[in-house]
């Protein structure tokens, strides 16, 4: 996440050695776009893979990949200064996670029918109208996962922000999506075993509501008439 409490862009902190980091790092997967369509070549088996935009510093991917070994996790970041504080996070030894240093717009580029779930946690709220094509939740964008998942669409959600969680139900639904679970204040619901990014720590602590929803939608059908 990359904005503050008013939807504003924030200047990025540059990682002077951050291209360095990058290149030293084994998370980091240099060529993406040959595994389109192969990535269970790069893991090395047929686990399910779960992608998380926009990922920030690590944390949530991380200990993901840590909690659940038979998924395999790839984190995908847009901004250099950022995905190398990722890439300095990881532990040895994870052999189901990666890193892609890409922008989301250009995902098609890189999955083909291969994805089981897509998280998009804290994601940039794009405030101003004429912004609302880059949300992660809007038709451009909802329009281009249906090519990536492998089966049935299957996104889970978080954010801080009311404007983009009341944004992304409008935009799910009339997209065709329907709601499995949905929460407007997380840490205060039944949802279970939530890991927490950075930032959701931050605003647990001082008491500030997360909104969720998990959302899916029907695609085989309509691949079988395709």
């Amino acid at each position: 996440m990359l904005y503050n409490k008013y939807g504003d862009i924030m200047r990025l902190r540059n990682v002077k050695n951050k291209q360095q980091i990058m290149d030293n790092s084994s998370y980091l997967v240099k060529n993406p776009e040959s595994y389109r369509g192969i990535w269970k070549e790069y893991f090395h088996n047929a686990h399910p893979i779960h992608i998380e935009i926009g990922t920030g510093k690590g944390n949530f991917i991380i200990q993901m990949a840590m909690k659940y070994p038979d998924i395999n996790f790839i984190g995908i970041e847009k901004y250099d200064s950022v995905i190398a504080r990722a890439l300095e996070k990881m532990p040895e030894g994870l052999s189901n996670l990666c890193m892609v240093r890409m922008d989301a717009l250009h995902i098609t580029q890189v999955f083909h029918h291969e994805i089981e779930t897509i998280y998009l946690n804290f994601s940039d709220p794009w405030s101003k109208c004429r912004q609302a094509k880059r949300r992660l939740t809007s038709n451009v964008f909802l329009e281009q996962y249906e090519s990536i998942f492998s089966n049935d669409a299957h996104i889970i959600q978080k954010t801080d922000n009311q404007g983009l969680f009341e944004y992304s139900l409008c935009s799910l639904s009339q997209y065709g999506y329907q709601f499995l679970e949905l929460s407007l204040d997380l840490h205060h619901s039944m949802v279970e075993e939530n890991v927490m990014t950075e930032y959701e720590e931050k605003f647990s602590r001082k008491g500030q509501a997360i909104f969720y929803v998990v959302s899916t939608k029907k695609l085989s059908n309509q691949r079988k008439k395709d």
